[in-house]
């Protein structure tokens, strides 16, 4: 009888207790609650089994502790009742809390934020060389500030990252009176130093193919959307594609671009990008600048939003917070309302339709709706012309021919350095001249010489 081979098991899944706290001078887009489960979602997706959850709401943070000294106690026994390996706070901690809170619990608990969790998935999940730098980075520049005397050196970063960084130099020799952690924090600013050249490198390569598409003319969609709104099931049914699907936050991070047909034979290039969260760390933002371009160079913006999530609307709130944040809110936009087929009450979908500005309810896995969407993107590229006035230098003769070529002009006035041309051009196109708009108060003066000609 043939020997059974043991086949490999997976290891045991951490156990983690959450902590949510209600700041009530900070403006939430979610709610305490709906906040503490997709930070549950979260866990699950890092591979923690979430036991329990602790909740309090407070005016501001403890000075010490982030939460109360109360709560710290309640905490501490909750964990050892459930037996939890891990505490994970729904906020960004600062090292002072970290640090307090592990004291608190005499060392034996680790204490995480939403940050460092979010960080974690994101070093499981990127796959390209660019993805990899750009978690790697943020890792460290969060860890930064949080190094003490029990630094467990570089090459035990769970990002993989910090095995590489004899790439530049290492840790290197210590100098006169240099302690071990000074040498560590100085090996870590020449590591985020390394890091941050390669991305130029890579963002100099993306301003190059950027160049190379506006000048073959074919206009730019990149979806945006809450993750796990449906973006890459979308892209899969426009181009026909096969891009990575699976029910989980941040399923994918490296940006994916096709290319998709639409009505009347016009071609679009659609780019999937990351997901969005509320309270997307701001060390993530930064390290993930050069994908976030690909969002502010687009003509247009589809944002996918799961129509059938409880709180779809607050997910929308937090996307538009982040656009603004990353200069991409100015970007014409449709809205996707996914996951349609999912609402019971038809009226209430009719309802909640009206919310969405330039909305259509589509079905991305179903494909209900996506001949209607088409057709919208297509009228908002192709058909939709948009009010601009802008004051354009000579050296841009680029911009001039295209607004001649493309646009509708109205008036052109010369100046001395450049041209101002009022008139009207197609809204995917409104991005590429945004850096030379013309506001109100910045007509030029009677006496100054122009010359006008009326188009």
């Amino acid at each position: 009888m043939a020997k059974k081979i043991p086949q490999p098991t997976n290891p045991p899944r951490e156990r983690a207790f959450l902590v949510g706290v209600e700041i009530r001078e900070k403006k939430q887009l979610l709610s305490l609650e709906d906040s503490l489960a997709e930070l549950a979602l979260l866990a699950d997706t890092a591979g923690v089994d979430v036991v329990g959850e602790l909740t309090q709401r407070l005016n501001h943070p403890h000075t010490v502790t982030y939460i109360g000294p109360g709560k710290v106690e309640e905490l501490k026994l909750l964990a050892e009742e459930t037996l939890s390996e891990v505490v994970i706070f729904d906020d960004e901690l600062s090292p002072r809390h970290q640090r307090e809170l592990e004291k608190a619990f005499g060392g034996k608990i680790r204490v995480l934020d939403r940050t460092a969790l979010i960080l974690d998935i994101f070093a499981q999940h990127a796959h390209t060389s660019e993805g990899m730098l750009q978690v790697e980075l943020a890792q460290y520049e969060y860890n930064l500030p949080r190094l003490t005397r029990a630094w467990t050196h570089l090459e035990r970063q769970a990002g993989g990252g910090g095995g590489r960084s004899g790439a530049s130099g290492g840790v290197g020799l210590r100098g006169p009176g240099e302690t071990q952690l000074e040498v560590d924090r100085r090996s870590i600013r020449m590591r985020i130093a390394h890091i941050k050249r390669e991305l130029e490198k890579v963002e100099a390569h993306r301003l190059r193919y950027r160049a190379q598409r506006k000048r073959s003319r074919v206009p730019t969609v990149a979806l945006v959307g809450y993750t796990n709104a449906g973006k890459s099931t979308l892209i899969n049914r426009l181009a026909k594609a096969d891009v990575y699907v699976a029910d989980q936050l941040f399923a994918t991070l490296d940006p994916t671009t096709r290319r998709v047909h639409l009505p009347s034979g016009d071609l679009a290039l659609f780019t999937d990008t990351i997901g969005f969260i509320q309270k997307l760390p701001t060390t993530l933002i930064a390290a993930f600048h050069a994908t976030l371009e690909e969002i502010a160079e687009a003509d247009l913006l589809l944002h996918v939003v799961d129509i059938s999530h409880p709180n779809a609307l607050g997910q929308f709130q937090a996307v538009q917070q982040t656009l603004e944040e990353i200069d991409a809110g100015h970007i014409p936009m449709i809205t996707a309302l996914n996951k349609a087929d999912q609402l019971k009450n038809i009226e209430q979908a009719r309802e909640t339709l009206m919310g969405f500005p330039q909305s259509v309810a589509i079905s991305a896995l179903k494909g209900d709706g996506i001949k209607d969407l088409l057709h919208l993107i297509r009228e908002e590229l192709y058909e939709s012309y948009s009010p601009i006035h802008v004051r354009l230098p000579y050296k841009e003769g680029a911009l001039i021919s295209l607004f001649h070529e493309l646009g509708q002009v109205e008036r052109v006035e010369h100046e001395r350095g450049g041209m101002i041309m009022q008139g009207r051009i197609p809204g995917r196109l409104l991005a590429q001249f945004a850096a030379w708009h013309v506001k109100p108060n910045q007509e030029p003066h009677e006496s100054e010489e122009t010359d006008t000609e009326e188009s």
